[in-house]
C-alpha cells in the first residue's frame, strides 16, 4: 500500500490530506473567512494565510491518518490554475518536504483535481465519461476517454457560471460567494417569473461553449427597473429564474456531448457541482436518456487535498513524477498524460 499526502492551495483554501492510493485517511480544509467582507478573493491576502496555515494543517492531517511523514511514499501538489502567490505557497511547500524525506512528488492540473473528487465517490468507473466542469474560474465540457486521458469539447468565452452566480449575488446585495445563497433563496422561487436569456452560440463557435456575460448583463438591466423594495419582494423569484438560466444551458450542452460521443456516463465537478437545481435536473435528464450520473460528494465539491491527493495517485503509480523545476502556471490548461 502507498501513502500520499497532498496539498492545495490554488485560491482561498488550505487544504491536506492523506490517502491511502485511493483511499482517503485524513482531509482538512481551512477557508479563509478573511474575504468575505472584501466580497471576493485578496490574492495577496489569500497567499498570506496559505503560508501561515499550510503547516499545521500538514501536521494535522498526518495526525488523522495516523501516519509519520517518514511513512509516505509520495507527495501531490496543485500547480495551476490558480492565483500564481497562492500556488507557490503549495508547491514551494511540497519541493521542500520532497528533498527532506526523498520522495517523490507530482504537481496535479486543478481541473484535474476536480474530476478525480468526483471519482473519489465512484466504487467501479466506466469510461468514456462526459465531465461538466462548474466552478468560479471555469466552465467546460470534458471527454474523459480513460484515466488522465482527456479532450476539451467546450469552454467558456467570457465569465464561468461561478462567477456569474456570485457576481448576480452582488447585484442582488447577498453574501458571498453567492452560489450557495441565490441557491437557497430559489428554494420558494418560482423560476418562470423572469425571463433571462440562454446563450447558446449555435450559430458561431462550438455547440460546447458557453457564455455567462450577458446573463449577467439581463439580471443588471432587469434590477435598475425596479426599486429596492421590489427587488426584497421578489427576491426568490428572481434568484429563481437566474439559476434556471444558467443551469438549463449546462444540462442541455452535457447532455448533447453525451449522445454525440456516444457516452455512457456523465459527471459534474468543481464548486456549483453543488448547486441542488442542477444535481436534480441532470438526474431527471440523465434517467430519462439511460445515462449514468456521476455526482461527487458535496464535501469534494469545493477545493480541497483529497481530489488533488487522487489525481496524484495516477501519475505516481505510473511513475511519472514532478522535479524541483516544476513551477507555477496561474493559466494552466487541462491536458492528457503522457504514459
Amino acid at each position: 500500500m502507498k501513502y500520499i499526502l497532498a496539498v492545495e492551495t490554488s485560491c482561498d483554501e488550505t487544504s491536506a490530506a492523506v490517502l491511502q492510493e485511493s483511499k482517503v485517511l485524513s482531509s482538512i480544509i481551512s477557508s479563509q473567512e478573511i474575504h468575505s467582507k472584501f466580497g471576493g478573493v485578496v490574492p495577496e491576502l489569500a497567499s498570506r494565510e496559505h503560508v501561515r496555515l499550510i503547516t499545521p494543517i500538514v501536521k494535522k492531517a498526518l495526525q488523522e491518518a495516523d501516519l509519520k511523514p517518514e511513512q509516505l511514499d509520495g507527495l501531490a501538489v496543485t500547480y495551476g490554475p490558480g492565483l500564481a502567490g497562492a500556488l507557490l505557497a503549495g508547491v514551494n511547500f511540497i519541493k521542500g518536504m520532497a528533498v527532506s524525506l526523498d520522495i517523490p512528488f507530482i504537481g496535479v492540473n486543478h481541473i484535474e483535481g476536480h474530476i478525480y473528487g468526483n471519482l473519489l465517490s465512484q466504487p467501479e468507473v466506466k469510461f468514456p465519461i462526459i465531465f461538466l466542469i462548474v466552478s468560479g474560474g471555469h466552465t467546460q465540457i470534458v471527454l474523459m476517454e480513460d484515466d488522465l486521458q482527456y479532450k476539451i469539447l467546450g469552454k467558456t468565452r467570457d465569465d464561468a457560471v461561478g462567477e456569474a452566480f456570485d457576481k448576480g449575488a452582488k447585484l442582488l446585495g447577498l453574501g458571498y460567494p453567492g452560489g450557495p445563497e441565490i441557491d437557497r433563496l430559489a428554494q420558494s422561487g418560482n423560476p418562470q417569473a423572469v425571463k433571462f436569456p440562454r446563450a447558446y452560440l449555435k450559430k458561431s463557435g462550438s455547440d460546447y461553449d458557453f457564455s455567462y456575460s450577458g446573463l449577467k448583463t439581463s439580471l443588471l438591466t432587469y434590477l435598475n427597473k425596479l426599486d429596492k423594495e421590489d427587488i426584497q419582494k421578489n427576491m426568490p423569484d428572481i434568484c429563481a429564474s437566474y439559476q434556471a438560466a444558467a443551469v438549463e444551458v449546462l444540462v442541455h450542452k452535457t447532455l448533447a456531448a453525451a449522445r454525440e460521443f456516444k457516452a455512457g456516463q456523465t459527471a459534474i465537478a468543481g464548486g456549483v457541482a453543488a448547486n441542488s437545481l442542477l444535481r436534480n435536473w441532470l438526474q431527471d435528464e440523465c434517467r430519462k436518456a439511460d445515462i449514468s450520473l456521476y455526482l461527487p460528494e458535496f464535501k469534494y465539491c469545493t477545493d480541497n487535498a483529497a481530489m488533488i491527493g487522487r489525481a496524484g495517485y495516477e501519475y505516481l503509480k505510473r511513475g511519472i513524477y514532478s522535479d524541483q523545476s516544476l513551477n507555477v502556471y496561474p493559466s494552466l490548461k487541462l491536458v492528457s498524460a503522457e504514459k
